[in-house]
């Protein structure tokens, strides 16, 4: 039963809703009446500022890492791990306090990298660095260091250096984090998608 208490823990971690509690705490205003409508690091940058967004930013990375230190260290487990990462990013995406309206995962799950992998982790976090530089594009930059990071995973489980259930992590909570940028990549295509720090404004029925 390990992996299923996980999975519960991981999923009410990944459900507290930093973005709503810090925007609201830090303007008066709901985030996700703004720009994407999404709670996480980048929606809180348009419409909080950049102190509201390194708050929430550090927070949905410890909720993707919590359940992973806990399936370790706790119920030494390597399918509570993964489970209970998964659970962490669907509580982060569709989150019960919340009105299961959260954001895209991407912070949640590099969280979790992290504490799995924390050398093949930062490797990415560079590489995503590196492109989010050249590009300003947040979006472009969470979807390809969403694909690094499945890479990498698959590549140490192969080498035998991570447990194969940490597998289940990254096909769930990689396809997680891409299917929820489906919008993202039709914008990027059409040549419409706002770069880092621009979008923020209200919100009229529209995803801006």
């Amino acid at each position: 039963m390990n992996w299923l208490m996980n999975a519960g823990i991981g999923y009410l971690l990944g459900s507290i809703p930093s973005g709503v509690l810090v925007g609201r705490v830090a303007t008066g205003r709901d985030v996700r009446e703004y720009g994407s409508g999404k709670t996480g690091f980048t929606n809180t940058l348009r419409s909080a500022g950049i102190g509201a967004a390194l708050i929430v930013i550090t927070v949905d990375i410890a909720k993707g890492a919590l359940p992973v230190i806990i399936g370790r260290f706790v119920f030494d487990d390597p399918w509570a791990v993964a489970v209970g990462a998964v659970a962490a990013v669907a509580g982060h995406n569709w989150p019960l306090f919340a009105g299961f309206r959260g954001g895209r995962g991407v912070a949640t799950s590099f969280g979790a990298f992290v504490a799995m992998a924390p050398p093949a982790a930062l490797g990415v976090l560079v590489l995503g660095m590196a492109l989010l530089a050249a590009t300003r594009y947040v979006s472009l930059t969470s979807m390809a260091a969403t694909a690094a990071g499945f890479v990498a995973i698959l590549a140490l489980v192969i080498a035998g250096q991570l447990p194969a259930p940490y597998l289940l992590f990254a096909v769930a909570a990689g396809t997680a984090v891409e299917f929820s940028h489906l919008d993202n990549a039709r914008r990027l295509l059409a040549g419409t998608e706002p770069k880092l720090g621009h979008g923020g404004v209200r919100r009229n029925g529209l995803q801006s």
